[in-house]
Protein backbone atom coordinates (compact mmCIF):
# COMPACT_ATOMS: atom_id res chain seq x y z
CA UNK A 1 0.00 0.00 0.00
CA UNK A 2 2.60 2.46 0.61
CA UNK A 3 4.31 1.51 -2.74
CA UNK A 4 1.27 2.64 -4.36
CA UNK A 5 0.69 5.49 -2.76
CA UNK A 6 4.13 6.90 -3.32
CA UNK A 7 4.19 5.60 -6.91
CA UNK A 8 0.87 7.50 -7.37
CA UNK A 9 2.29 11.24 -5.31
CA UNK A 10 5.18 10.63 -7.88
CA UNK A 11 3.39 10.49 -10.95
CA UNK A 12 2.84 13.34 -13.92
CA UNK A 13 -0.66 14.35 -13.76
CA UNK A 14 -2.12 12.59 -16.25
CA UNK A 15 -0.74 9.47 -15.08
CA UNK A 16 -2.46 10.35 -11.73
CA UNK A 17 -5.76 10.64 -13.54
CA UNK A 18 -5.73 7.67 -15.33
CA UNK A 19 -4.82 5.63 -11.75
CA UNK A 20 -7.90 7.71 -10.23
CA UNK A 21 -9.86 6.42 -13.14
CA UNK A 22 -8.78 2.42 -13.03
CA UNK A 23 -9.42 2.90 -8.90
CA UNK A 24 -12.78 4.25 -9.15
CA UNK A 25 -13.80 1.81 -11.91
CA UNK A 26 -12.45 -1.09 -10.14
CA UNK A 27 -14.77 -0.01 -6.67
CA UNK A 28 -18.07 0.48 -9.15
CA UNK A 29 -17.43 -2.64 -10.88
CA UNK A 30 -15.27 -5.38 -9.41
CA UNK A 31 -18.71 -6.85 -8.13
CA UNK A 32 -20.15 -7.47 -11.22
CA UNK A 33 -17.06 -9.98 -11.90
CA UNK A 34 -18.11 -11.35 -8.58
CA UNK A 35 -21.75 -11.75 -9.72
CA UNK A 36 -20.23 -13.27 -12.96
CA UNK A 37 -18.55 -16.08 -10.97
CA UNK A 38 -21.97 -17.03 -8.74
CA UNK A 39 -23.74 -17.20 -11.44
CA UNK A 40 -21.14 -19.82 -13.05
CA UNK A 41 -20.46 -21.70 -9.60
CA UNK A 42 -23.97 -20.88 -7.91
CA UNK A 43 -26.16 -21.69 -11.16
CA UNK A 44 -30.11 -20.89 -11.47
CA UNK A 45 -31.73 -19.97 -8.02
CA UNK A 46 -34.72 -22.10 -7.01
CA UNK A 47 -37.57 -21.60 -4.82
CA UNK A 48 -39.75 -24.07 -2.88
CA UNK A 49 -43.06 -25.00 -4.72
CA UNK A 50 -45.75 -22.04 -4.08
CA UNK A 51 -48.18 -23.69 -1.05
CA UNK A 52 -50.91 -21.18 -2.63
CA UNK A 53 -51.89 -20.07 -6.67
CA UNK A 54 -52.56 -16.47 -6.66
CA UNK A 55 -54.70 -14.91 -9.10
CA UNK A 56 -53.46 -12.42 -11.82
CA UNK A 57 -53.87 -9.55 -14.08
CA UNK A 58 -51.58 -9.59 -17.58
CA UNK A 59 -51.21 -6.37 -18.72
CA UNK A 60 -49.87 -5.71 -21.96
CA UNK A 61 -49.63 -2.41 -24.01
CA UNK A 62 -49.95 -2.13 -27.78
CA UNK A 63 -49.81 0.03 -30.59
CA UNK A 64 -50.59 -0.76 -33.82
CA UNK A 65 -49.53 -4.35 -32.89
CA UNK A 66 -52.08 -6.97 -34.90
CA UNK A 67 -48.93 -9.43 -36.51
CA UNK A 68 -47.62 -10.19 -32.70
CA UNK A 69 -50.37 -9.40 -30.23
CA UNK A 70 -52.73 -12.75 -31.05
CA UNK A 71 -49.60 -14.88 -30.51
CA UNK A 72 -48.73 -13.91 -26.98
CA UNK A 73 -52.13 -14.11 -25.72
CA UNK A 74 -52.65 -17.38 -26.74
CA UNK A 75 -49.30 -18.21 -25.08
CA UNK A 76 -50.75 -16.94 -21.66
CA UNK A 77 -53.49 -18.87 -21.75
CA UNK A 78 -52.02 -22.31 -23.03
CA UNK A 79 -49.69 -22.25 -19.97
CA UNK A 80 -50.05 -24.75 -17.05
CA UNK A 81 -51.49 -22.18 -14.55
CA UNK A 82 -55.12 -22.47 -13.95
CA UNK A 83 -56.82 -20.60 -16.55
CA UNK A 84 -59.44 -19.29 -14.36
CA UNK A 85 -56.93 -17.82 -12.00
CA UNK A 86 -55.42 -15.61 -15.14
CA UNK A 87 -56.94 -12.65 -16.87
CA UNK A 88 -55.56 -10.55 -19.56
CA UNK A 89 -55.88 -6.96 -20.65
CA UNK A 90 -54.83 -5.07 -23.50
CA UNK A 91 -54.82 -1.62 -23.99
CA UNK A 92 -54.85 -0.78 -27.36
CA UNK A 93 -52.75 2.89 -27.63
CA UNK A 94 -53.44 5.06 -30.06
CA UNK A 95 -53.89 2.27 -33.11
CA UNK A 96 -54.70 2.42 -36.44
CA UNK A 97 -55.41 -0.98 -37.08
CA UNK A 98 -56.84 -4.27 -35.94
CA UNK A 99 -54.88 -4.32 -32.32
CA UNK A 100 -58.32 -4.33 -30.50
CA UNK A 101 -60.23 -6.80 -32.67
CA UNK A 102 -57.35 -9.43 -32.89
CA UNK A 103 -56.62 -9.31 -29.10
CA UNK A 104 -60.56 -9.74 -28.72
CA UNK A 105 -60.46 -12.55 -30.44
CA UNK A 106 -57.46 -14.10 -29.13
CA UNK A 107 -59.40 -13.63 -25.55
CA UNK A 108 -58.31 -10.52 -24.14
CA UNK A 109 -60.00 -7.26 -22.31
CA UNK A 110 -59.31 -4.99 -24.20
CA UNK A 111 -59.17 -0.86 -23.57
CA UNK A 112 -58.57 1.65 -26.44
CA UNK A 113 -56.78 4.64 -25.43
CA UNK A 114 -56.58 8.04 -27.94
CA UNK A 115 -54.40 10.30 -25.79
CA UNK A 116 -51.63 11.74 -28.32
CA UNK A 117 -50.65 14.46 -25.50
CA UNK A 118 -49.57 12.33 -23.40
CA UNK A 119 -47.31 9.11 -25.63
CA UNK A 120 -45.75 5.99 -24.32
CA UNK A 121 -45.94 3.56 -22.37
CA UNK A 122 -45.32 4.59 -18.79
CA UNK A 123 -49.04 6.89 -19.31
CA UNK A 124 -50.67 3.73 -21.01
CA UNK A 125 -50.05 1.06 -17.59
CA UNK A 126 -51.07 4.37 -15.79
CA UNK A 127 -54.55 4.63 -17.55
CA UNK A 128 -54.74 1.09 -17.93
CA UNK A 129 -54.14 0.10 -14.55
CA UNK A 130 -56.40 2.57 -13.19
CA UNK A 131 -59.30 0.91 -15.13
CA UNK A 132 -58.34 -2.28 -13.79
CA UNK A 133 -58.31 -1.09 -10.31
CA UNK A 134 -62.41 1.01 -10.80
CA UNK A 135 -63.65 -2.32 -12.64
CA UNK A 136 -62.26 -4.77 -10.94
CA UNK A 137 -61.19 -3.87 -7.72
CA UNK A 138 -59.28 -6.44 -5.07
CA UNK A 139 -59.38 -8.96 -8.04
CA UNK A 140 -56.15 -9.46 -8.81
CA UNK A 141 -52.94 -10.07 -6.43
CA UNK A 142 -50.54 -9.14 -8.58
CA UNK A 143 -50.14 -7.78 -12.29
CA UNK A 144 -47.70 -9.41 -15.10
CA UNK A 145 -46.54 -6.30 -17.48
CA UNK A 146 -45.87 -7.32 -20.69
CA UNK A 147 -44.57 -5.78 -24.63
CA UNK A 148 -47.11 -6.93 -27.34
CA UNK A 149 -43.97 -8.67 -28.95
CA UNK A 150 -43.09 -11.25 -25.91
CA UNK A 151 -44.00 -14.54 -25.72
CA UNK A 152 -43.85 -16.92 -22.36
CA UNK A 153 -43.22 -20.18 -21.77
CA UNK A 154 -45.79 -22.50 -20.31
CA UNK A 155 -44.32 -22.94 -17.09
CA UNK A 156 -43.72 -18.89 -16.66
CA UNK A 157 -46.27 -18.67 -14.20
CA UNK A 158 -46.07 -21.32 -12.31
CA UNK A 159 -42.52 -20.53 -11.05
CA UNK A 160 -43.17 -16.42 -10.63
CA UNK A 161 -46.24 -17.87 -8.78
CA UNK A 162 -43.66 -20.20 -6.63
CA UNK A 163 -41.59 -16.65 -5.77
CA UNK A 164 -44.56 -14.19 -5.05
CA UNK A 165 -46.01 -16.65 -2.78
CA UNK A 166 -42.29 -16.70 -1.08
CA UNK A 167 -43.19 -12.89 -0.18
CA UNK A 168 -41.60 -10.41 -2.86
CA UNK A 169 -43.80 -7.38 -3.64
CA UNK A 170 -41.96 -7.48 -7.21
CA UNK A 171 -39.81 -10.00 -9.12
CA UNK A 172 -38.22 -10.67 -13.05
CA UNK A 173 -38.61 -13.18 -15.02
CA UNK A 174 -36.17 -14.78 -17.54
CA UNK A 175 -35.27 -12.53 -20.88
CA UNK A 176 -34.67 -14.19 -24.15
CA UNK A 177 -35.16 -13.26 -27.34
CA UNK A 178 -37.48 -14.92 -30.36
CA UNK A 179 -34.58 -14.15 -33.17
CA UNK A 180 -30.93 -14.50 -31.70
CA UNK A 181 -30.29 -15.71 -35.30
CA UNK A 182 -31.84 -12.79 -37.42
CA UNK A 183 -28.34 -10.69 -37.29
CA UNK A 184 -25.18 -10.03 -35.54
CA UNK A 185 -27.27 -6.83 -34.11
CA UNK A 186 -30.17 -9.00 -32.84
CA UNK A 187 -27.56 -11.56 -31.45
CA UNK A 188 -25.77 -9.14 -29.18
CA UNK A 189 -28.79 -8.01 -27.96
CA UNK A 190 -30.27 -11.29 -26.88
CA UNK A 191 -26.62 -11.88 -25.47
CA UNK A 192 -26.92 -8.91 -23.12
CA UNK A 193 -30.58 -10.26 -21.96
CA UNK A 194 -28.98 -13.34 -21.30
CA UNK A 195 -25.97 -11.95 -19.39
CA UNK A 196 -28.35 -9.71 -17.35
CA UNK A 197 -30.64 -12.81 -16.45
CA UNK A 198 -28.51 -15.53 -15.11
CA UNK A 199 -24.88 -13.36 -14.23
CA UNK A 200 -26.36 -10.10 -12.54
CA UNK A 201 -30.23 -10.63 -11.15
CA UNK A 202 -29.76 -14.15 -10.58
CA UNK A 203 -26.27 -13.45 -8.57
CA UNK A 204 -28.25 -10.80 -6.89
CA UNK A 205 -30.65 -13.34 -5.83
CA UNK A 206 -28.44 -15.65 -4.52
CA UNK A 207 -26.87 -12.94 -2.75
CA UNK A 208 -29.70 -11.44 -0.52
CA UNK A 209 -29.47 -8.08 -3.06
CA UNK A 210 -32.56 -6.86 -4.93
CA UNK A 211 -32.88 -7.21 -8.75
CA UNK A 212 -33.70 -5.10 -11.41
CA UNK A 213 -36.57 -4.88 -13.73
CA UNK A 214 -36.07 -4.62 -17.66
CA UNK A 215 -38.66 -3.90 -20.34
CA UNK A 216 -41.22 -6.29 -19.87
CA UNK A 217 -41.56 -9.72 -18.17
CA UNK A 218 -42.01 -8.86 -14.71
CA UNK A 219 -44.66 -8.91 -11.81
CA UNK A 220 -45.76 -6.30 -9.17
CA UNK A 221 -47.78 -6.84 -6.28
CA UNK A 222 -51.24 -5.35 -6.26
CA UNK A 223 -50.64 -3.74 -2.81
CA UNK A 224 -47.81 -1.33 -4.98
CA UNK A 225 -50.61 -0.35 -8.10
CA UNK A 226 -52.95 0.31 -5.59
CA UNK A 227 -51.20 2.19 -3.22
CA UNK A 228 -49.96 4.62 -6.23
CA UNK A 229 -53.48 4.38 -7.73
CA UNK A 230 -52.28 3.27 -10.98
CA UNK A 231 -48.40 3.50 -12.43
CA UNK A 232 -46.38 6.74 -11.53
CA UNK A 233 -43.11 6.24 -13.51
CA UNK A 234 -42.80 8.10 -16.33
CA UNK A 235 -39.53 8.94 -17.06
CA UNK A 236 -38.40 7.20 -21.23
CA UNK A 237 -37.14 4.21 -18.95
CA UNK A 238 -40.02 3.57 -16.63
CA UNK A 239 -38.55 -0.29 -15.63
CA UNK A 240 -35.61 1.41 -14.49
CA UNK A 241 -37.05 4.28 -12.68
CA UNK A 242 -39.02 1.52 -10.78
CA UNK A 243 -36.15 -0.99 -10.27
CA UNK A 244 -34.38 2.53 -8.77
CA UNK A 245 -37.57 3.62 -6.56
CA UNK A 246 -37.82 0.26 -5.30
CA UNK A 247 -33.45 0.25 -4.23
CA UNK A 248 -33.71 3.57 -2.44
CA UNK A 249 -36.73 2.78 -0.99
CA UNK A 250 -35.69 -0.74 0.34
CA UNK A 251 -38.47 -3.08 -1.73
CA UNK A 252 -36.53 -6.14 -3.00
CA UNK A 253 -36.99 -6.95 -6.28
CA UNK A 254 -36.75 -11.32 -6.44
CA UNK A 255 -35.53 -12.69 -9.63
CA UNK A 256 -37.25 -16.02 -10.82
CA UNK A 257 -36.10 -18.08 -13.60
CA UNK A 258 -38.92 -17.98 -15.26
CA UNK A 259 -38.44 -17.86 -19.26
CA UNK A 260 -40.59 -15.30 -21.70
CA UNK A 261 -39.33 -13.97 -25.40
CA UNK A 262 -39.09 -10.69 -27.15
CA UNK A 263 -38.33 -9.36 -30.73
CA UNK A 264 -34.74 -7.84 -30.91
CA UNK A 265 -34.00 -5.36 -33.56
CA UNK A 266 -32.46 -6.96 -36.56
CA UNK A 267 -30.99 -3.41 -37.61
CA UNK A 268 -28.19 -1.24 -36.28
CA UNK A 269 -29.86 1.82 -37.03
CA UNK A 270 -33.20 0.66 -34.88
CA UNK A 271 -30.86 -0.45 -32.27
CA UNK A 272 -29.58 2.83 -32.03
CA UNK A 273 -32.92 4.49 -31.54
CA UNK A 274 -33.77 1.85 -29.31
CA UNK A 275 -30.80 2.37 -27.10
CA UNK A 276 -30.61 6.38 -27.39
CA UNK A 277 -34.14 6.11 -25.70
CA UNK A 278 -32.60 3.79 -23.02
CA UNK A 279 -29.36 5.95 -21.97
CA UNK A 280 -31.90 9.32 -22.19
CA UNK A 281 -34.17 7.51 -19.66
CA UNK A 282 -31.11 6.49 -17.44
CA UNK A 283 -29.99 10.20 -17.78
CA UNK A 284 -33.66 11.14 -16.74
CA UNK A 285 -33.65 8.51 -13.66
CA UNK A 286 -30.02 10.12 -12.30
CA UNK A 287 -31.14 13.20 -12.33
CA UNK A 288 -34.95 12.52 -10.27
CA UNK A 289 -33.31 10.28 -8.02
CA UNK A 290 -29.60 11.55 -7.78
CA UNK A 291 -29.93 13.23 -4.27
CA UNK A 292 -31.27 10.52 -2.89
CA UNK A 293 -28.34 7.95 -3.75
CA UNK A 294 -25.81 9.15 -0.61
CA UNK A 295 -28.38 8.50 1.63
CA UNK A 296 -29.67 5.31 0.77
CA UNK A 297 -25.76 3.86 0.57
CA UNK A 298 -24.16 5.28 3.17
CA UNK A 299 -26.70 6.00 5.55
CA UNK A 300 -29.08 3.10 4.81
CA UNK A 301 -26.41 0.78 4.19
CA UNK A 302 -28.21 -0.77 0.99
CA UNK A 303 -26.34 -2.45 -1.43
CA UNK A 304 -29.02 -2.40 -4.11
CA UNK A 305 -28.89 1.17 -4.31
CA UNK A 306 -25.11 1.21 -4.84
CA UNK A 307 -25.94 -1.30 -7.51
CA UNK A 308 -28.23 0.58 -9.41
CA UNK A 309 -26.34 3.80 -9.21
CA UNK A 310 -23.41 1.77 -10.95
CA UNK A 311 -26.21 0.63 -13.10
CA UNK A 312 -26.97 4.02 -14.01
CA UNK A 313 -23.82 5.65 -14.59
CA UNK A 314 -22.02 2.93 -16.72
CA UNK A 315 -18.94 1.66 -17.26
CA UNK A 316 -18.99 3.07 -21.09
CA UNK A 317 -18.99 6.79 -19.54
CA UNK A 318 -16.05 6.42 -17.08
CA UNK A 319 -14.47 5.00 -20.36
CA UNK A 320 -15.46 7.89 -22.23
CA UNK A 321 -14.17 10.44 -19.52
CA UNK A 322 -11.00 8.42 -19.51
CA UNK A 323 -10.70 8.68 -23.46
CA UNK A 324 -11.57 12.53 -24.04
CA UNK A 325 -9.27 13.48 -21.28
CA UNK A 326 -6.29 11.27 -22.47
CA UNK A 327 -7.20 12.36 -26.31
CA UNK A 328 -7.31 16.35 -25.44
CA UNK A 329 -4.07 15.97 -23.66
CA UNK A 330 -2.68 14.30 -26.48
CA UNK A 331 -3.52 16.98 -28.73
CA UNK A 332 -2.75 20.09 -26.48
CA UNK A 333 0.91 18.15 -25.93
CA UNK A 334 1.89 17.41 -29.88
CA UNK A 335 0.54 21.10 -30.98
CA UNK A 336 2.49 22.77 -28.14
CA UNK A 337 5.55 20.14 -29.50
CA UNK A 338 6.50 19.30 -26.09
CA UNK A 339 5.79 22.47 -24.30
CA UNK A 340 2.95 21.35 -22.38
CA UNK A 341 3.22 17.52 -22.01
CA UNK A 342 6.92 15.74 -22.28
CA UNK A 343 7.41 12.78 -24.70
CA UNK A 344 7.15 10.35 -22.07
CA UNK A 345 3.53 11.81 -21.16
CA UNK A 346 1.99 11.73 -25.14
CA UNK A 347 3.45 7.88 -25.06
CA UNK A 348 1.50 7.72 -21.72
CA UNK A 349 -1.60 8.47 -22.94
CA UNK A 350 -1.49 7.06 -26.20
CA UNK A 351 -1.29 4.04 -24.10
CA UNK A 352 -3.87 4.61 -22.30
CA UNK A 353 -6.11 4.89 -24.79
CA UNK A 354 -5.57 1.91 -26.83
CA UNK A 355 -5.08 -0.01 -23.17
CA UNK A 356 -8.51 0.97 -22.51
CA UNK A 357 -10.47 0.16 -25.92
CA UNK A 358 -8.20 -3.56 -25.49
CA UNK A 359 -9.74 -3.72 -21.85
CA UNK A 360 -13.26 -3.26 -22.93
CA UNK A 361 -13.25 -5.19 -25.81
CA UNK A 362 -11.40 -7.99 -23.70
CA UNK A 363 -13.93 -7.55 -20.83
CA UNK A 364 -17.07 -8.28 -23.08
CA UNK A 365 -15.52 -10.95 -24.92
CA UNK A 366 -15.25 -13.10 -22.10
CA UNK A 367 -18.71 -12.11 -20.81
CA UNK A 368 -19.83 -12.90 -24.37
CA UNK A 369 -18.18 -16.56 -24.50
CA UNK A 370 -18.82 -17.40 -20.49
CA UNK A 371 -23.10 -16.68 -21.09
CA UNK A 372 -23.12 -18.54 -24.45
CA UNK A 373 -21.49 -21.44 -22.86
CA UNK A 374 -23.66 -21.47 -19.93
CA UNK A 375 -26.87 -20.45 -21.53
CA UNK A 376 -26.33 -22.84 -24.41
CA UNK A 377 -29.75 -24.30 -24.18
CA UNK A 378 -31.74 -21.52 -23.92
CA UNK A 379 -30.03 -20.01 -27.54
CA UNK A 380 -32.70 -20.90 -30.24
CA UNK A 381 -32.46 -21.23 -34.25
CA UNK A 382 -28.86 -19.83 -33.81
CA UNK A 383 -25.89 -21.42 -36.18
CA UNK A 384 -22.62 -22.90 -34.64
CA UNK A 385 -21.10 -20.10 -36.64
CA UNK A 386 -23.64 -17.56 -35.32
CA UNK A 387 -22.33 -18.56 -31.63
CA UNK A 388 -19.15 -17.85 -33.17
CA UNK A 389 -18.91 -15.10 -35.35
CA UNK A 390 -21.53 -13.49 -31.85
CA UNK A 391 -19.02 -13.98 -29.47
CA UNK A 392 -16.51 -11.59 -31.78
CA UNK A 393 -18.76 -9.27 -32.55
CA UNK A 394 -20.78 -9.07 -28.96
CA UNK A 395 -17.46 -6.88 -27.82
CA UNK A 396 -18.25 -4.21 -30.67
CA UNK A 397 -22.11 -3.58 -30.10
CA UNK A 398 -21.27 -3.24 -26.31
CA UNK A 399 -19.00 -0.16 -27.21
CA UNK A 400 -20.82 1.44 -28.81
CA UNK A 401 -22.78 2.92 -26.45
CA UNK A 402 -19.80 5.03 -25.89
CA UNK A 403 -21.08 7.59 -28.49
CA UNK A 404 -24.55 6.73 -27.37
CA UNK A 405 -23.95 8.27 -24.29
CA UNK A 406 -22.78 11.53 -25.46
CA UNK A 407 -25.19 11.85 -28.10
CA UNK A 408 -27.74 11.54 -25.60
CA UNK A 409 -27.10 13.50 -23.51
CA UNK A 410 -26.96 16.22 -25.74
CA UNK A 411 -29.69 15.57 -28.22
CA UNK A 412 -33.61 15.83 -27.93
CA UNK A 413 -34.92 12.06 -27.19
CA UNK A 414 -39.08 11.52 -27.70
CA UNK A 415 -40.30 8.07 -27.16
CA UNK A 416 -41.34 6.31 -30.08
CA UNK A 417 -42.94 3.05 -30.77
CA UNK A 418 -40.85 -0.39 -31.67
CA UNK A 419 -42.89 -1.66 -34.69
CA UNK A 420 -42.87 -5.30 -34.07
CA UNK A 421 -43.54 -7.36 -37.21
CA UNK A 422 -41.46 -10.89 -36.21
CA UNK A 423 -45.27 -13.20 -35.95
CA UNK A 424 -44.12 -16.53 -34.37
CA UNK A 425 -45.61 -19.08 -32.31
CA UNK A 426 -43.55 -20.36 -29.36
CA UNK A 427 -43.13 -23.55 -31.16
CA UNK A 428 -41.62 -21.23 -33.98
CA UNK A 429 -38.95 -20.48 -31.53
CA UNK A 430 -38.33 -23.44 -29.29
CA UNK A 431 -40.29 -26.03 -31.22
CA UNK A 432 -37.54 -28.58 -31.21
CA UNK A 433 -36.63 -28.00 -27.63
CA UNK A 434 -40.13 -28.62 -26.45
Amino acid sequence: MPDIIANFLAATPIVKFNMLIIGIFSVCFLYQAVFLVIGVVRGEYRYPKAKRLHRYAFFIAAHNEEAVIANLVRSIREQDYPDELMDVFVVADACTDDTARVAREAGAIVYERNDLARKGKSWVMDFGFQRILAEYPGRYEGFFIFDADNLVSPEYTTIMNDAFDAGYLAVTGYRNSKNFGSSWVSAANATAYLREARFLNNARMICGTSCAVSGSGYLVSAKIIEAMGGWKFHTLTEDIQFSTFCALEGVRIAYAPAEFFDEQPVKFAASWKQRMRWTKGFYQVIFTYGKQFPKAIFARHRFAAYDMFCVLIPGNLLTLISILANGTFLIVGLLSHGFLATDAEIQACLQSIADTFIALYQAYFVIGIVTTFFERKHIHKAKPWQLLLNVFTFPLFMCTYIPLIVAALFLKVDWVPTQHNLSMTLDDVVGEAR
